[in-house]
């Protein structure tokens, strides 16, 4: 036994001169990589700041780095933000870059979404998807759901708040929005999350079940695949409450399911049919079923959730931030809103949301500096060499940080970091098109966001109406800073002021 100690002193000793060694050599580098635990221990170091700290790195290796895990753990992968690249991967080789099998498991909620699929059925669902979100009556649809929640809840909750002089956090109001505005689109159910009156914030399961899920997401991609799984075999730790949570949302939507199946006649409708539209029976129409398929609208379902409410609520947090905190910006959308509608009443066409030039520079600037979904990754199918040379081995993945891409002057000049909604107007007065594989808030190539002018709807009929009733002060000393998280969304919250505006 005491030979062993003393070996086991021996070895650690040698294991600390050489880690010191290596510290002292490389102490200026962004990330350190020492003997046995790689570049882990610098990464959860700084897990607290990580968006920043992979931009940091990124511009110090040139756009290119390969993270390299702990000995024997083959946790090996690379992070990109290189336009060129990402292109390269995201299109011109498209095909040799995947999900791949881990995100299937880490995303396990999504089921076999689109978010989650590959191959034949990811092609079969962006079929049916992109047919529907190409009718007249979706688009329309869509306006009224958020039309009707603007004017019954969130318009008469804001001005409860302005006249009470309350402090609020609008992210939670934001997220509670969406979740209630993409249920109803989906689902065809409203579950009320959002009060029209400054009450006592109902608590809603399935919502909050949702908040924690990207919790459980966040994790699994942080520790390694075996030790998640174990702890999930053994119920406990994070994964004891994923699979509670996991089991509240199976049942919200096996019974929202259910109940449009009881309704046989819900699934016989007229696409031209805007008051009697319903998501779930147009999603039967368009992919010919004989007979209604659970676990294929409830995996659609879920994806679409996803997607909807935690994109477009982190989407607006940031946007709002950065108006409220830019003065001049805000005039001069207000100006172009008075110009363009006199009420803010009217039941917009997209024609006339096209016309507000500046405010569609400023959502795609808030985009760009805050995007609500950080990092993408994909799972090279065969070895390949990316533009940057880097050789990418089979099963190898690759991160790409959209986050990081906003932040670098190569793609954006040396004023990258400035909130500047001019960047996307040109000479002429119109919007400029920057390319998707610098512009990744909507993702590139085949995988491109089909649900990208939808959301600019959304975004710009919600900013439209608020910023045309109230001003937003950010209280001092609100921390605004991202949160770890798969969803860009705010760590401490957005709390705010609400003044109604004497228009």
């Amino acid at each position: 036994m005491i030979y062993f100690l003393d070996y086991f002193a021996l070895f650690a000793a040698i294991i600390s001169f050489f880690s010191i060694h290596i510290w002292r050599i490389n102490r200026n580098l962004p990330i350190l990589n020492l003997p046995l635990f790689g570049m882990l221990p610098a990464m959860l170091c700084n897990i607290s700041n990580i968006h920043e700290y992979v931009t940091t790195a990124l511009k110090y290796y040139g756009g290119t780095f390969k993270f390299r895990g702990p000995l024997f753990t083959n946790i090996n992968f690379y992070f990109t933000s290189d336009p060129v690249n990402v292109h390269h991967i995201t299109s011109k080789n498209f095909a040799n870059y995947g999900k791949g099998s881990e995100f299937h498991e880490i995303f396990e909620i999504l089921g076999d979404g689109i978010f989650n699929a590959d191959s034949d059925k990811w092609k079969y669902q962006r079929c049916i998807l992109q047919s529907l979100f190409k009718q007249s009556i979706f688009e329309k649809f869509v306006k009224k759901v958020i039309h009707k929640k603007l004017e019954c809840y969130l318009l008469p909750l804001l001005n409860d708040i302005s006249e009470s002089r309350t402090i609020v956090d609008l992210q939670d109001i934001f997220q509670r929005f969406t979740f209630d505005s993409i249920c109803s689109m989906v689902l065809a159910f409203d579950p009320n999350c959002l009060p029209n009156k400054l009450t006592q914030f109902p608590e809603v399961a399935v919502e909050k079940a949702f908040n924690k899920m990207e919790d459980t997401i966040l994790y699994r991609h942080l520790v390694p695949r075996w030790f998640w799984k174990l702890q999930r075999w053994l119920q406990i730790g994070h994964e004891k409450d994923s699979i509670a949570i996991l089991r509240v949302a199976e049942q919200f939507f096996h019974d929202r399911i259910s109940i449009s199946r009881k309704e046989k006649s819900r699934f016989n409708y007229t696409k031209d049919d805007e008051s009697n539209f319903d998501m779930l029976k147009a999603l039967v129409e368009e992919s010919g079923m004989e007979q209604v398929d659970h676990k294929f609208l409830r995996d659609i379902a879920v994806n679409l959730l996803a997607a909807g409410r935690d994109t477009i609520s982190a989407s607006l947090c940031w946007f709002f931030w950065l108006v409220s905190t830019h003065p001049n910006v805000e005039t001069k959308i207000l100006a172009e809103i008075r110009s363009n509608f006199k009420t803010n009443e009217e039941n917009w066409r997209v024609e006339d949301l096209d016309k507000l030039i500046y405010l569609h520079g400023a959502i795609c600037e808030a985009l760009r500096l805050f995007p609500p979904v950080p990092f993408e990754h994909k799972c090279a199918i065969k070895s390949d060499i990316l533009p940057s040379g880097d050789r990418v081995d089979a099963n190898t993945m690759v991160y790409y940080s959209i986050y990081s891409m906003g932040r670098m002057e190569q793609i954006w000049g040396k004023d990258c970091l400035e909130f500047k909604p001019e960047r996307w107007i040109s000479e002429k007065g119109i919007n400029i098109q920057v390319p998707s594989y610098k512009f990744m808030a909507f993702n590139a190539g085949p995988r491109s966001c089909l649900g990208k002018n939808i959301s600019f709807i959304q975004l710009k009929i919600i900013a439209i109406a608020l910023l045309w009733n109230f001003h937003f002060q950010v209280v001092e000393g609100n921390s605004v800073c991202p949160s770890v998280s798969i969803v860009l969304h705010m760590k401490h919250g957005l709390q705010v002021k609400v003044t109604k505006r004497g228009n």
